[in-house]
């Protein structure tokens, strides 16, 4: 859902205007639907194995400030009171995202969470709280969380990886990035992720879960690494045409990459049996196209509807980060001619993403 980051201030775009995330989710809520199966299997095994605690606490880890975060957490809560013998059980909730993360937006959803949350007294039998902080450090007291759920954070990278000054006109991981870009984002995913473990190792009680949703895995058996994000590429190509006319400066372009990586299957295996402190019990991987929250239409300028519906998506998770980088003042600039370059791409291919749920049972 957001990022996750130590050194950058990365945040999805706050509020509920029309290029705001919370109004520009839907794929990632497809993405949680699709992986649902793996939360509740997660759920009802470990109330089976270790049963209900006094009070089961969860965190939701990059829970940005859209709906999909007070959506999941229902559904944990209401699947654990239909398996659960108990009819008091308490939950504690921690929303976590970075530092400049839209809080306030997200608690303004509270209310109406409470009330369709299907327990009694919810308001009083069910305590949320935020927490800001990044996840590739300690969050909480040691042994003291039950339950770990994160969506489409752990992409995001603690800090663009050293190592990429060669990758001039990309801004990520491009087929004609050199050989070195791929190994340095490689290096800082393993790095990042191997942190996160360690410190989730530290916080999770002995046979709690964690269930994470994010962008990885293969496309067709091909690894993440040979299939190049088109959507990215795309908006290197609108800056790179902006440098050509002195809208945006050469050093600048040079100078920037995305902060994010999305390993392979067998990365993801291999950092979590290297870790130790979880047992890698379930990894399944599903594609979604880029489009697939936008309905096609008979309109004669439908490719370009699409265009806009995926830039706003894509606005609404990159544009903080460009503007931090390029200034504010360019990025309507930016993204309504990286929209016209989207329509013509989604008319003749809508390129999928892979993504990968995993489930994990601490030690």
């Amino acid at each position: 859902m957001a990022a996750n980051s130590n050194n950058l201030s990365v945040h999805m775009n706050a509020g509920d205007g029309e290029t705001s995330y919370t109004n520009n989710s839907a794929p990632q809520k497809i993405g949680i639907l699709k992986s649902l199966h793996v939360l509740d299997e997660a759920i009802k095994d470990m109330i089976t194995n270790i049963g209900f605690p006094k009070c089961f606490k969860i965190a939701d880890l990059g829970c940005s400030s859209g709906p999909n975060s007070l959506s999941v957490i229902s559904r944990i809560i209401e699947k654990i009171e239909h398996l659960s013998k108990e009819n008091n059980n308490e939950y504690e909730v921690f929303l976590s995202d970075l530092y400049g993360n839209d809080f306030n937006n997200l608690f303004k959803m509270l209310p109406d969470f409470y009330e369709k949350l299907d327990i009694s007294n919810p308001s009083t039998r069910c305590f949320v709280s935020g927490l800001p902080g990044s996840f590739y450090g300690r969050l909480f007291p040691s042994n003291s969380l039950d339950f770990v759920y994160s969506s489409y954070s752990l992409h995001w990278l603690s800090q663009v990886p050293k190592g990429v000054e060669s990758n001039k006109e990309n801004i990520h991981i491009a087929k004609k990035s050199p050989p070195e870009v791929f190994e340095a984002y490689s290096k800082q995913y393993n790095k990042d992720l191997t942190n996160f473990l360690e410190s989730r190792g530290l916080e999770v009680v002995k046979g709690g879960r964690m269930v994470l949703t994010f962008s990885g895995g293969s496309i067709d058996g091909q690894s993440i690494g040979d299939i190049e994000c088109l959507q990215f590429t795309i908006l290197a190509d609108t800056l790179v045409d902006m440098v050509a006319e002195g809208l945006i400066k050469e050093a600048d372009l040079y100078s920037f990459n995305l902060p994010m990586y999305a390993p392979s299957k067998q990365e993801i295996e291999e950092i979590v049996l290297s870790e130790g402190s979880f047992n890698l019990d379930k990894l399944d991987e599903f594609v979604l196209p880029w489009d697939v929250h936008v309905t096609s239409t008979d309109n004669l300028d439908a490719k370009y509807r699409i265009g806009e519906l995926v830039l706003k998506f894509i606005r609404a998770f990159t544009e903080p980060i460009l503007a931090a980088h390029f200034g504010c003042s360019v990025m309507d600039e930016v993204y309504g001619r990286y929209g016209k370059k989207l329509g013509e791409l989604q008319s003749e291919y809508a390129p999928p993403f892979p993504n990968v749920v995993i489930c994990l049972t601490k030690k």
